[in-house]
This record gives structure tokens, sequence and C-alpha cells, in this order.
């Protein structure tokens, strides 16, 4: 028996909007139905039926998923429009809304008329830090000891950083943790559970852009457990795509150490060995990360079928937004805050 496909439809058409299009279009279970963007023209470059008005878009085309692709100001509107035509599940983009207070009223706000509101995290969804937890249930690097990731895009020197693809970051007063190392927020606590603590350093290097854009942040995770986020924009790192890991990253144990490079691939070496085996090869997709918006995607219309549980919905992925402000009030503060 057949099943009939999903109806999605978009909002957002800008830079990072071609990702969503384009994994959506390669899903065999759904069929795009629209694109607004108050940019017409952006909305048209889509290919599908174009809309400059939200509302227009969902009373003509009626969605069954509404994927939000635009900037965190434009979140409350866009996602409460949505959820008062009646639209149930809904894919929101990172960082969720303008601060944890929106975040909490929307999520209310869905839970009471029965929607469904997931976070669009999709860093997760990697083949590497998938393939990575994997191997740490396994118990491959023993009892894990600390994590490290070095952010190093090298994308952020110069008067004209970020203005190519998207130039709305120069202006933001809180960027490098809000904008980027949200995503390692969420991945540690995928791959080792909520933090108990954090310490952060932060700093601005570049002054073309209002917020920070380097630093350190320590978190204390279960079990003794400690991972750092190194982050710098300036610098880069050994990779014929610097935005496929944008980094990378070893997670220690008392058994080895695995270890993610630039080109996606992961290697695991026992302790003592001077040698080490690949436990997933380079990465071989040309787009963005492994192809994780897809598998995001593919997460999201698995779970509607009732294939699994979901993912970063939008109550658990509060959580980010609370710890996301505790690294800046630690750094504001210079202290240690502890997460209750």
């Amino acid at each position: 028996m057949s099943v009939a496909p999903l109806h999605v439809a978009c909002v957002g058409a800008g830079y990072f909007s071609q990702f969503h299009y384009g994994a959506w279009a390669r899903h065999p279970d759904v069929v795009c139905v629209g694109s607004t963007d108050r940019q017409i023209d952006a909305a048209k470059s889509t290919g599908l039926p174009a809309f400059s008005d939200l509302s227009v878009m969902l009373a003509a085309t009626e969605p069954d998923i509404l994927d939000v692709i635009l900037p965190p100001v434009a979140h409350r509107e866009a996602v409460t429009t949505a959820l008062d035509m009646g639209v149930k599940t809904i894919i929101c983009q990172k960082p969720f809304c303008a601060d944890l207070q929106e975040a909490i009223a929307l999520t209310d706000h869905a839970e009471r008329v029965g929607a469904r509101l997931i976070v669009h995290e999709n860093f997760r969804f990697m083949p590497w830090y998938r393939a990575i937890k994997s191997e740490i249930i396994s118990g491959c690097i023993g009892t894990p000891l600390q994590a490290s990731f070095r952010l190093r895009p090298g994308d952020g020197q110069g008067p004209e950083a970020y203005l190519d693809r998207q130039p709305y970051v120069q202006k933001m007063p809180k960027f490098l943790i809000h904008e980027t190392g949200v995503h390692w927020i969420d991945t540690f606590r995928y791959l080792f559970g909520n933090p108990t603590a954090v310490y952060a350093d932060l700093r601005q290097i570049n002054p073309a852009i209002k917020g920070e854009d380097a630093g350190f942040v320590i978190f204390d995770h279960p079990e003794g457990l400690r991972a750092l986020f190194d982050g710098n924009r300036h610098c880069d790192h050994m990779a014929d795509n610097q935005r496929r890991t944008m980094g990378e990253a070893f997670f220690e144990g008392t058994k080895g150490v695995m270890t993610l490079k630039g080109d996606g691939s992961v290697s695991f070496r026992a302790h003592g060995e001077m040698t080490a085996q690949s436990v997933l090869p380079p990465d071989s997709w040309d787009g963005f990360g492994g192809d994780c918006v897809f598998h995001l995607q593919n997460h999201v219309v698995a779970g509607m079928r009732g294939l699994g549980p979901f993912e970063n919905e939008a109550r658990d992925y509060l959580e980010v937004i609370r710890i996301k402000d505790a690294i800046y009030r630690s750094a504001e503060t210079g202290q240690k805050i502890w997460l209750t």
C-alpha cells in the first residue's frame, strides 16, 4: 500500500536555504509545494510556487511541514503565523529565536495547539558524529575522559568577512557562540549528556564585526568528563572544504582516542599504540556537512511516519539556549557557571 507524500513548504530563501531546498527535492517521500520570502525574486529562484507573504502561501498550499529557514529575529513571527494557521509540524532553524523567553513562549504555544516544533540543529546528524557516538557507546575508547573541538573555518578575517554568505552576522552583538558554537553545545549534549557547568573566555579579534569571534569554552559533563570548544574563525585547518567539518576534534578515553579530521574521516588509535585504524572514511559529499541537512529532514519524515522518536524537539532544545546563556554569563563574570 503506497503512502501519500508529505507536502513541505519553506519560508526563507537566503544563503543557507539552498541546502534545505536541495535536500527536500531529493527526498522520495516529499513534495515541495511553495517558497516564500519578502524578496519575491529570491523565492522564485527556488523553482517552486513563489510567495511574498507567509500567510498567503500557507493558505494556498496547506503543507504538512513548514521549514522555517530564517535568522533568529524572524522566528517568532513566522512560527506564530504557522501555528495560528494550523500547521502541525514546523522545523525552525537554529539558533532558535532571539532569546530564551521568546523560545519558551513559542514552545508553549506549539504544545497548546498540539503542533510539533523541531529545531533544525543539523550538526549532530553529520555522519562523523553519528559514527563517533556509536563507537563511544560500543566502548571503543573505554571510559570517556575528555573531548575537544577546534573550530577553524578560516573565514573571519578582514572587513568583508561573512558578507558573501550571511552579512547580518557582522551586526550580531553575540556571534561565535550564539551563531556557531551553539552547534557544539548540542553536539556535546548528544555525545555526552547535558553539562553540569561551563566556563568561558571569549574575545573579539576582527573589528569589522560587533560580536565575539574567538574563545574557549570548557564543559563539565557527567561522570567527570570534560569537553573543550576552542573556536577561532580567523584560523583555518587542513581541508579541501573548510566548511565540511569546520575544524578538527579529539575524543579521548581510557582505551584510546578517536580523531576527526577536516576531510570528515574518523580514526581510532588504541592507548599505547603507534598506528591508527579507520572508523569512517573521508567524506565524499560535495555539499554542506556530510549531507546533514538531508539526514535531519529524513529523520523528521521518518518520525512523522511513526518510525522513531524525534530529536531536537523545541522543549528539549531549550536546554541548549540555557547553556548558551550560561556561557555568556561566564565570559562576562569570569566565573564558572553551574547549571541546574
